[in-house]
């Protein structure tokens, strides 16, 4: 199991800078950046980018770094291509891009027609697909249904190999879509009441994936499979009894990857930084 740590983008960097150069001597593998405009759990909050954040952690942490995730809610695969280039050339090849189809408010925000959920996954496998052809391919053209592109130069050659594509998913449709053409998948799960309950509906899921990697000759032993913890009813640094149960559950269920966050004084991701503290300074492998 590798473990992963999100800090909230919410706060200005001189006091986020501090928690960042912690992550790596706390034993975590890689470390996450909320994508939002404006993010609805924290509706009123300050809220800062997360290219450029994620560019000045690279500078004071070695570990991987991913988008946490970004959609197509406000960026277009052209622009988006280059600002991945730039990060790939500052920080190697330790991005791990999360890419999902997007929620709410982000979609409304730049004024754009709402549109179903069917739309919405539409325009991100488009966006996906021609993300993936804009850093691996020089002079791309295309015309899709969502983005055109019109002879897009890809400067210093292909890099596509050098990122990691983990597409999020909740729905069948998108646990397919990323067992077909992801590098790994990425799930909150469903919104549900209790613990039980949102295990049972991630162990549905990670059967559809497994399904889906056979049927498309693919090993589903070595497709990593990314959780977020905190997505379920449970904080997951509650307690370290409930982080390791938490865990638990995901190598059950075939997780090579978890994400917890770091806690806050209020919700969400209530919760002491001395259950993180102890359980950095006991271990992660020490359940």
């Amino acid at each position: 199991m590798r473990y992963g740590i999100s800090i909230l983008p919410d706060q200005p960097w001189r006091e986020a800078r501090p928690k960042w150069e912690r992550v790596d001597a706390m034993g975590f593998d890689h470390g996450w950046f909320f994508d939002h405009l404006v993010w609805g759990g924290l509706p009123d909050s300050q809220w800062f980018s997360c290219i450029p954040t994620m560019t000045a952690a690279a500078a004071v942490t070695p570990i991987k770094l991913g988008t946490f995730v970004a959609t197509p809610n406000f960026r277009h695969p052209v622009s988006f291509s280059r600002e991945i280039e730039t990060l790939l050339d500052i920080a190697g090849d330790r991005i791990l891009l999360g890419l999902g189809a997007g929620g709410t408010p982000d979609d409304v925000v730049e004024g754009r027609p709402p549109l179903t959920a069917k739309e919405k996954v539409d325009r991100f496998q488009e966006f996906t697909g021609l993300l993936g052809q804009l850093l691996g391919e020089d002079h791309v053209t295309a015309d899709g249904d969502y983005y055109q592109a019109r002879d897009m130069r890809l400067v210093g050659g292909a890099v596509r190999d050098n990122v990691t594509f983990i597409l999020a998913g909740n729905g069948p449709r998108s646990v397919r879509f990323a067992a077909k053409h992801g590098d790994a998948w990425m799930t909150t799960g469903t919104k549900v009441e209790t613990l039980d309950e949102w295990f049972t509906g991630i162990a549905a899921n990670c059967g559809l994936l497994d399904k889906t990697l056979i049927e498309n000759d693919r090993d589903p032993e070595t497709f990593d499979r990314y959780l977020n913890l905190d997505a379920s009813p449970q904080f997951s640094l509650e307690s370290i009894g409930v982080f390791d149960d938490m865990v638990g559950q995901a190598a059950e269920l075939g997780f090579t990857d978890v994400i917890t966050h770091w806690p806050r004084d209020g919700d969400p991701f209530r919760g002491s930084v001395s259950v993180l503290e102890s359980l950095a300074e006991r271990g992660f492998e020490g359940r």
